[in-house]
C-alpha cells in the first residue's frame, strides 16, 4: 500500500535564531540541518522507487535534494505546500510575535479556522492551497498498479495543521 509521508525540512539559521521565516525563498539549512536531511535518507530508504517532492522554500528543496542524493531519486519543487505565512510577524524574533503566532494557531485548533495571522493567512487559506495538492498527489501516485510512496518535504506548522485536518482531529 502506497503512502504519503509528510517530512519537515532540516534545521535552518532562522530556526536557531527563533526568527519567523515563512516568506519564499527563506533561509538555507545549517550544517546540522543538512546532516538531518542525509540522516533521514539513510534511515528511511523506501522499499520501492518513491516520488520525492518539496515546497519551493530553499530549506525544503535542500532537504529533498539531500534525501534524493542518498536514494538516487530526482526531486521536484511544487506550489502550495509552503509554510503558514506569518504576514506582519515575518522576520521577527521577539516573544510577542511568537505569542501572537501561537495564539492564532491555538484558535485554529479550537475551531476558529478563519482567524488570520495579522497580514498573513488563516487556516482556511492554508487548507485551500495545501489540500488540493495532497489530493492530486494521492490520485496520481497512491493507487493503481503503479502506486508509489510519496515523500513531501514541507514545513512544521503546515504539516501539523494539515495532518490534524486529514486525520479528523478536532481541537475542541
Amino acid at each position: 500500500m502506497a503512502r504519503l509521508h509528510l517530512v519537515r525540512h532540516g534545521e535552518t539559521t532562522s530556526n536557531v535564531m527563533r526568527r519567523l521565516d515563512t516568506a519564499l525563498p527563506g533561509a538555507a539549512l545549517t550544517d546540522f540541518g543538512a546532516r538531518q536531511g542525509v540522516r533521514f535518507g539513510l534511515e528511511n530508504v523506501p522499499e520501492q522507487h518513491a516520488v520525492l517532492l518539496s515546497s519551493r522554500a530553499l530549506r525544503a528543496r535542500q532537504t529533498a535534494e539531500l534525501i534524493g542524493s542518498v536514494w538516487d531519486v530526482e526531486t521536484a519543487a511544487i506550489d502550495g505546500v509552503h509554510e503558514v505565512q506569518a504576514g506582519e510577524l515575518e522576520d521577527r524574533t521577539d516573544d510577542d510575535a511568537h505569542g501572537t503566532f501561537r495564539e492564532i494557531l491555538d484558535r485554529w485548533y479550537s475551531g476558529d479556522p478563519d482567524a488570520p495571522i495579522p497580514g498573513g493567512e488563516s487556516l482556511t487559506m492554508v487548507l485551500e492551497r495545501y489540500l488540493p495538492v495532497v489530493t492530486d498527489l494521492a490520485q496520481r501516485y497512491l493507487s493503481g498498479p503503479d502506486a508509489r510512496d510519496v515523500y513531501l518535504v514541507s514545513h512544521g506548522a503546515a504539516i501539523r495543521l494539515v495532518a490534524a485536518h486529514l486525520a479528523g482531529i478536532d481541537g475542541k
